[in-house]
């Protein structure tokens, strides 16, 4: 991915360049890409989401302010690297968080606040669907949010005419089209891997399920059109093009290609599509995708079976925690430094104390944390309470801390992936990770490799994570030749010579962890009392 100053200006002018946004947990990012699919310009908004009536949700403000404010942070880092305005772009891509509800009326008013991909509160829908499905429904799926409310008895749902994603949302106000990528679909509800469409049989069980509600919809009817990577999901409408930049200075009719989740997004940016190929992402959530070269022998609650942006069967071990507990406590040493009168550069501290786990003991020292700051279905908890439990006699020191910290991090995800390779079979040649965790060169890739036993790799575009992903996918649609897949197109004209870094797995983390995961599991008596106990 070469660099030319003169040539990219070019491309910005000639309105050739190509735009992808993702919302994130916490973190709204822009990304701007030239011909060569590198990035040459960005923006970003933080955001956090708000626990409103013990639900965690954002608001409709919070989406748009965070969108033009990314939106208007980029165009201002146009400016100020190659001094051009921008007014046109090749393509546009949206992307956010999957799963969560989002419900409108005939009027398109949202008809209950958004609730996030994070609430735990939908366990009867959940069970429920699955057994009628026979396929897991986890419960922050678009699908069980949908029933949990027809099951609560909620008055809203009889006004339903539509219901989407925030990438989904996003992409309908800005071009006035329902779709959406398959991979994110695929998280709403179950597709039919032969026709690359909901799936038929679940459509109608669910229908007959709520048939004596004698609502007056059908869920076909609400859910939005399901589009592959590569296919035309509508442009910028005048009115979009004006929410997207306030300055007015874009112009419409721009080419948006289907909005994807940030799995998707995920598996795009790292090249993680073929089959026996996978990624992690690990930032204030933590999921994996591996790419399966068959169906599972039989369902299993822990995993969730979606797709990738061109259709292809994923499992995904998705969890609610992972670096938010670890960041607390790295902010604590800073306060600790700070009072001490030293001023701390974070990007350094982060680094110390990382590298500073790598000098631990293999299992930690006998130390024992929980990362849970909400609920995490993969260990059976509808709520979270972190938690650092250690014996009189656990070696106490700064290195076995960052270590127990990072390991935890990671050990719900470690006790889904040990079903898909230890007890499925599923054959994996390499995991590309990317995401917060990974920052750091080579500490979270060496504790992962050690955790999943799996070469781990990290590529140095990694960092520009999932918004630079669905820049990608929306360079495909306009740029692909004739029968050109997304993998080849990838492989060929975005990561070509690229192989980034990778640290195999080292006999002594992976014996070490699995002693730290047994120790895990155990101690989840303790994380439970802790949730009964502190309200």
């Amino acid at each position: 991915m070469g660099f030319d100053l003169e040539n990219v200006k070019n491309v910005i002018e000639s309105g050739n360049a190509v735009l992808g946004i993702e919302f994130g947990s916490t973190r709204i990012k822009a990304v701007l890409i030239g011909e060569d699919n590198a990035p040459i310009a960005s923006g970003s908004h933080d955001w956090e989401n708000r626990l409103e009536n013990n639900i965690w949700t954002y608001t409709l403000e919070d989406v748009w302010a965070g969108l033009q404010d990314s939106y208007a942070k980029m165009a201002e880092d146009v400016k100020e690297k190659y001094g051009v305005v921008i007014t046109k772009l090749g393509a546009v891509g949206f992307s956010a968080m999957m799963h969560g509800y989002m419900v409108f009326d005939e009027k398109d008013e949202l008809l209950v606040p958004f609730r996030t991909w994070r609430n735990t509160m939908t366990e009867e829908a959940s069970d429920k669907l699955t057994e009628v499905f026979d396929f897991n429904i986890p419960q922050r799926w678009s699908i069980a949010h949908l029933y949990q409310a027809i099951l609560n008895k909620e008055e809203h749902v009889s006004e339903i005419r539509f219901q989407t994603t925030l990438a989904g949302y996003i992409h309908w106000k800005l071009t006035g089209e329902k779709v959406l990528g398959v991979g994110e679909a695929s998280g709403m509800f179950p597709i039919d891997m032969n026709t690359g469409d909901y799936h038929a049989r679940m459509i109608e069980q669910f229908d007959a399920l709520v048939a004596e509600k004698n609502y007056s919809w059908k869920l076909g009817d609400i859910l939005p059109k399901v589009l592959s990577a590569g296919e035309d999901a509508g442009v910028l409408t005048a009115e979009g093009a004006k929410l997207l930049d306030v300055s007015g200075n874009l112009q419409a009719g721009i080419p948006v290609c289907p909005p994807e989740g940030d799995a998707g997004t995920g598996m795009t940016a790292t090249n993680s599509i073929a089959k026996r190929t996978g990624n992690v992402s690990a930032g204030t959530s933590v999921f994996a995708m591996v790419v399966l070269e068959k169906e599972l022998s039989k369902v299993y609650k822990e995993i969730d079976m979606v797709t990738t942006p061109t259709g292809n069967l994923v499992a995904m071990v998705h969890c609610n925690n992972c670096t938010s507990d670890l960041n607390a406590w790295v902010s604590l040493f800073k306060e600790f430094a700070e009072a001490f009168g030293v001023e701390v550069d974070m990007n350094k501290l982060f680094g110390t104390l990382y590298n500073k786990a790598l000098e631990g003991d293999d299992d930690c020292g006998g130390l024992l944390a929980y990362n849970y700051f909400s609920g995490e279905h993969i260990t059976g908890f509808e709520e979270g309470r972190p938690l650092f439990v250690r014996m009189p006699e656990s070696r106490f020191n700064l290195a076995n801390f960052m270590r127990v910290h990072l390991f935890t991090a990671l050990g719900a995800l470690k006790t889904g992936l040990d079903i898909l390779l230890k007890d499925e079979g599923v054959k994996l040649d390499k995991i590309l990770g990317h995401g917060g965790l990974f920052k750091t060169k080579g500490v979270g890739q060496k504790i992962m490799a050690g955790a999943i036993n799996v070469p781990v790799s990290v590529m140095e575009t990694a960092g520009e994570g999932g918004a630079w992903g669905i820049a990608l996918l929306a360079s495909y649609m306009i740029r692909k030749e004739e029968n050109e897949t997304l993998d080849d197109y990838l492989t060929n004209k975005v990561f070509a010579g690229e192989t980034g870094s990778e640290i195999a797995p080292d006999p002594a983390d992976a014996a070490g962890y699995d002693k730290f995961i047994k120790r895990y599991k155990e101690g989840l008596t303790i994380e439970r009392a802790a949730v009964d106990t502190l309200r």
